[in-house]
């Protein structure tokens, strides 16, 4: 049998003898040897022209022959995103695209090295979205703005959604002591960034890291106004422009009103000069151009859902957030606000019967408050050693 089939074989590869055109067809071994140098020709220019082609790109990146959602977080593009106002962008609203609920509604958060370190009050933000009421889903939709190097490297280890906002000659890596010059820069700089995210037509929720989220906030805006924000103190009606606003924590939906008032706003520090963004606010809250000509409403936020230190929420069946206001100093800040949280953790562990008629109250403010401004002591770069 084999011996038959290899007398076939040869036969259909011998030379054509029997007259019908003369031909002449090449044996196994040369067509053999041709097929393989052809293939190696057909490799080494495949192999050329991709070289080529990346080297052709010098703006982009190797990785971008990749899936986005590999390349997008890279350390190489990361380092990059902010040196081109065109690149900067276009990994902004990727990052965006990410995190954004259906509709395109992200929660963004800023991140400086002086919050990163062991037992900071960054590892205390994201516990509270664990610990919270049906909150660790919210997670997925942090965007954590990170304003230097370290923490830009920090946020990518701990897997979230991160983007390295890059200022030109100046460093938000250290503790920004309230009122100083590298606070009032690093607060403007923040208003111009948010501006940024609702012209890309991006919704928001800005939150500062200091603030605990134990409840699930959306059910609390207001669904007929695209710009709500805070209270340090709440006279009870929401429109009353008297209202005490705290820019720690707003929500945003984009649109051509919100993207002129942030311009508005963003532009009017110069008319108030060595005024931080919340200060500014107060002034021009009453300025009819916002309502009249922007045609937007503000509106403020019940403490009873989203309070602080500065008027703590005092039923914890209700409360979606408190922050760490009305205080100063890292260190105060960091100590009320594990206390805060033990004092939710021992809510949780109470029976639902006992919350609901008993519910505990806080055990905070201690180390914060209004003394806090005159006794707190500045931290030093990466310790904990005192000045």
């Amino acid at each position: 049998m084999d011996s038959e089939s290899g007398d076939i074989i040869c036969k259909q590869m011998s030379p054509d003898t029997t007259g019908g055109g003369g031909g002449h067809q090449l044996n196994p071994n040369q067509n053999r040897y041709f097929s393989g140098h052809l293939l190696r020709a057909v490799l080494l220019f495949t192999m050329v022209t991709l070289t080529c082609l990346v080297l052709y790109q010098p703006s982009a990146t190797p990785f971008q022959l990749l899936p986005q959602s590999i390349y997008s977080f890279s350390f190489h593009h990361a380092n990059n995103i902010s040196t081109k106002a065109g690149n900067g962008e276009l990994g902004l609203k990727q990052v965006l695209k990410r995190a954004a609920m259906t509709d395109k509604t992200v929660i963004i958060t800023t991140l400086n090295e002086a919050w990163i370190e062991p037992d900071s009050i960054f590892d205390l933000f994201l516990e509270s979205f664990r610990i919270g009421n049906q909150t660790l889903w919210l997670l997925k939709h942090l965007v954590v703005v990170a304003m230097d190097q370290s923490a830009f490297n920090h946020c990518l280890g701990l897997h979230l959604n991160c983007y390295f906002l890059k200022t030109e000659d100046v460093d938000f890596s250290g503790e920004a002591h309230f009122m100083t010059p590298g606070y009032l820069k690093m607060m403007w700089r923040r208003i111009d960034f948010l501006r940024t995210v609702l012209e890309m037509g991006f919704n928001f929720v800005f939150t500062d890291a200091d603030i605990m989220w134990f409840r699930n906030p959306f059910p609390h805006f207001y669904s007929d106004t695209d710009f709500q924000i805070s209270c340090d103190s709440y006279r009870g009606n929401p429109s009353d422009l008297n209202n005490a606003p705290n820019g720690g924590f707003n929500y945003v939906k984009s649109s051509n009103q919100t993207i002129e008032f942030y311009k508005f706003w963003y532009q009017s520090r110069e008319s108030y000069p060595r005024k931080h963004d919340q200060d500014v606010l107060n002034k021009i809250k009453y300025d009819p151009f916002i309502r009249e000509i922007i045609g937007l409403e503000i509106k403020f936020l019940d403490t009873v859902y989203f309070g602080g230190f500065c008027s703590p929420s005092k039923d914890l069946n209700l409360v979606c957030t408190m922050h760490a206001n009305c205080c100063a100093g890292l260190d105060n800040k960091i100590h009320d606000l594990k206390i805060l949280l033990d004092d939710w953790r021992k809510y949780l562990s109470l029976p639902e019967n006992a919350r609901k008629s008993q519910p505990p109250s806080w055990s905070v403010p201690q180390s914060c408050g209004p003394a806090s401004f005159r006794r707190h002591t500045p931290r030093k770069r990466n310790g904990g050693t005192r000045k």
